[in-house]
Formats: C-alpha cells, sequence, structure tokens
C-alpha cells in the first residue's frame, strides 16, 4: 500500500514539476531567488520534448506502481496521464518538439515581461 501511496505522490510531484517548468517564472516576480530554480527546470523540460527522452521520474513511479501491487504503464507520465488533455491520438515527433518550443517561448516571454516591469 505504501509503494502505491508514493507513486501517487510521485504523480503529483510529476505534474507539478510540468507545470512550475511551464509558468514557474511568473513566481520570479515576488520571488526573485526562484529563477536559479526555475531555469533549470525549464532546460530539462524542453530537453526532454525536443529529445524524445522519458522523464526520470517515469520509470520511479512505475517501480512504485509495480511494488505496490499494480501494474506500471508503458510510456511516460504525460501519455498515461495526460495525453487526453494535452495531446491527441495524432501526435507526432514535430508537435513534441512544437511543446519543447512552447515551454522556451512561454518561459522567454514570461522573464520579458518580468525584467520588463522591475524597470
Amino acid at each position: 500500500m505504501w509503494f502505491r501511496v508514493l507513486a501517487d505522490i510521485l504523480a503529483v510531484f510529476h505534474l507539478a514539476f510540468i507545470i512550475f517548468a511551464v509558468l514557474g517564472g511568473v513566481l520570479s516576480i515576488w520571488w526573485r531567488r526562484i529563477v536559479w530554480l526555475h531555469l533549470p527546470a525549464v532546460a530539462l523540460a524542453a530537453l526532454i520534448e525536443f529529445t524524445g527522452w522519458i522523464c526520470p521520474l517515469t520509470p520511479l513511479e512505475n517501480l512504485m506502481l509495480i511494488k505496490g501491487g499494480e501494474a506500471g504503464y508503458p510510456g511516460g507520465f504525460i501519455e498515461h496521464y495526460m495525453f487526453t488533455i494535452i495531446y491527441y491520438p495524432g501526435m507526432t515527433r514535430e508537435i513534441q518538439i512544437a511543446l519543447g518550443a512552447f515551454v522556451l517561448a512561454i518561459n522567454l516571454l514570461i522573464y520579458f515581461l518580468v525584467i520588463h516591469k522591475k524597470k
């Protein structure tokens, strides 16, 4: 049972990481030091999308699910939990690369606005 709870906690953390990577730059309006945590998160998220890698949290979630007596899931976190919300069935490599570019673009915009607002 504890492994299943750990798998659920990891899944929530995984989703929080994705949200942080996409929108975490907004936090720099109030807390400037978050930039040093946020920029590596953006880089990792974009790298995973650009290369088609699976996030390192996914195998850990699967391990916890299996140890908890449940089946793991194939593919990555996004494909398993978020596919129907974020992606559509015709997902292509080009769209995945576009999502990586989106993560970078939205954060460039956020930081541009934050920097210009502080002046």
